[in-house]
């Protein structure tokens, strides 16, 4: 499993799901408990635990990463172009629209819950 701080789970449950098109793999929302997956995989594969940032150090570790403009996650899609786009329509703020550097393209967008989120092409 691997965690991502955000501010609100249930909120970032919805939006990985709902607009991300993750999967959920747990839902305790009694113990605001919320981890997705990747679609395509079965239930033991990687994890993505929605971690709440009520802990100080979980706070300001999200903020401080966000603060300076660096993704907390990077997620390899085949055409991130085509998710841009996707993504564009269904409301999802970008930094910029898709570039292209000497390890292939990115785009970056804020996931409404303390995060930037980085989409990476080879």
């Amino acid at each position: 499993m691997c965690s991502i701080h955000v501010k609100d789970p249930a909120t970032a449950h919805t939006f990985y799901t709902e607009t991300l098109g993750f999967e959920t793999l747990m839902a305790m929302p009694e113990h605001n408990l919320f981890i997705v997956k990747d679609p395509g995989a079965d239930d033991s594969s990687v994890g993505l635990l929605l971690e709440p940032s009520d802990n100080p150090i979980g706070a300001d570790y999200m903020n401080a990463v966000h603060d300076a403009g660096m993704p907390a996650i990077v997620f390899g899609v085949p055409d991130v172009q085509a998710e841009y786009q996707r993504l564009v329509a269904a409301g999802v703020t970008f930094k910029g629209e898709p570039s292209e550097n000497p390890y292939g393209i990115t785009a970056v967008f804020e996931d409404g819950c303390g995060n930037l989120v980085q989409l990476h092409q080879d």
